[in-house]
């Protein structure tokens, strides 16, 4: 199959206009120019690569839209599944949190509960069409974990990892009064109930300190199993040290500029959320993702809450001048393939998975179609593709 009369996004430049040949699931060539061949025109819309999302939490709301009103995890799945490749996402991380902290007892992200969903997606992701992975959020707290988590690495059911300390008063949540305003308006309890829970959290985690041997353990043997490992909330440089030493390889939304610089400085992968770098701020009010870019401090977005955010957020970086736009792209597709170990994807390369999106770039970039393997898995405007009419605007 061939697609041509396309802009093509490239690791380090433009084409103006060109055509990708797809054979076996695979890009067999990339031709410059117009082609006297074609079997999809697509009439000047711009090609990147699919998509990598390391880092996405939309499936806990799909499973659970409202407190207590639980979905079928398959249907959650193939719901989420929609809004990856209408977003240009081929590759996605769930994460998935094995927590026990006590404001988040009833919620979808005890340990059980967890397991449970990490068995759900690896049942249902051969009828997926975005190639859904594991992220499994390991909260260094809880010593419930490290068991269930370790079966599931051994059983091939995590496909990375990341230490996470959502204790209030450091990381993320450094600034308590932001925290407890966060917590009220988020779990839909008052102040006082918040302020209540919050100061039970500090006396536990000041009462028992951290098994960081039992961590070890874990991350040993997801380095065993090669599985990228990712530090979360990174707010020191001691902190950036402890994690790199813990076998840490990313460094996931850094919320200091000096920590985003310490996981710099020890060759640690830098991911930002999508949305602060969409919205130029923080939720937490801690670093801004632009702020990081401009010091060359980040090497890849992840959607964070928001599938969307991904182009958006690229597309505004290069809009911006804070980077040129085959480098904005490469944050959400060369840059995480890269850290996370998939070789076969990430660029339009000769003998590259046929992963690409086709864009429309008005006064927002709109995804028209989504390839994955070299089949459609995605069009707002199917027929009309196919049938080389008119896709302007799709």
């Amino acid at each position: 199959m061939r697609i041509s009369n396309l802009k093509i996004i490239l690791p380090d430049r433009i084409i103006p206009i060109g055509s990708i040949q797809i054979e076996n699931g695979l890009i067999a060539e990339i031709i410059e120019g117009t082609s006297s061949h074609s079997d999809i025109d697509a009439q000047g819309l711009v090609a990147i690569p699919g998509i990598i999302d390391m880092h996405g939490d939309m499936l806990e709301r799909e499973i659970e839209p409202r407190p207590n009103a639980r979905l079928p995890y398959d249907l959650a799945l193939h719901e989420l599944d929609k809004r990856l490749i209408s977003a240009g996402v081929t590759t996605a991380y769930a994460a998935v949190s094995f927590s026990e902290i006590s404001i988040l007892k009833a919620s979808l992200r005890r340990s059980d509960t967890a397991s449970e969903i990490c068995n759900a997606i690896y049942a249902n992701r051969q009828h997926l069409l975005v190639d859904l992975r594991v992220h499994a959020r390991f909260e260094v707290t809880n010593d419930n974990s490290p068991p269930i988590l370790t079966e599931l690495i051994e059983d091939g059911l995590v496909d990375m990892i990341s230490l996470n300390d959502h204790t209030p008063g450091q990381g993320q949540y450094r600034d308590i009064e932001k925290y407890l305003v966060s917590m009220s308006q988020w779990r839909n309890i008052s102040s006082d109930y918040a302020t209540h829970v919050t100061r039970d959290l500090v006396k536990e985690a000041q009462a028992r300190p951290i098994a960081w041997e039992t961590i070890r353990a874990v991350t040993n043997i997801a380095q065993l199993h090669q599985l990228p490992i990712a530090s979360h909330d990174d707010d020191t440089p001691s902190k950036v040290n402890l994690m790199h030493d813990m076998g840490c390889g990313i460094s996931e939304f850094p919320v200091t500029l000096e920590a985003a610089q310490a996981a710099k400085d020890k060759g640690l992968a830098i991911a930002m959320g999508a949305p602060n770098a969409l919205r130029g701020v923080s939720t937490s009010g801690n670093l801004s993702a632009q702020d990081a870019i401009a010091a060359g401090l980040v090497d890849m977005l992840a959607s964070d809450y928001h599938p969307g955010a991904l182009l958006q957020a690229a597309f505004l970086i290069a809009d911006r001048g804070l980077l040129s736009l085959p480098q904005a792209i490469a944050l959400i597709t060369a840059n995480p393939a890269r850290a996370l170990g998939l070789a076969d994807r990430g660029t339009l390369a000769v003998g590259m998975q046929a992963d690409l999106v086709l864009l429309a770039n008005h006064t927002r970039p709109r995804v028209c179609a989504t390839f994955r393997e070299g089949k459609q898995i995605y069009s707002s405007a199917f027929n009309r593709l196919r049938s080389v009419d008119s896709v302007d605007g799709c």
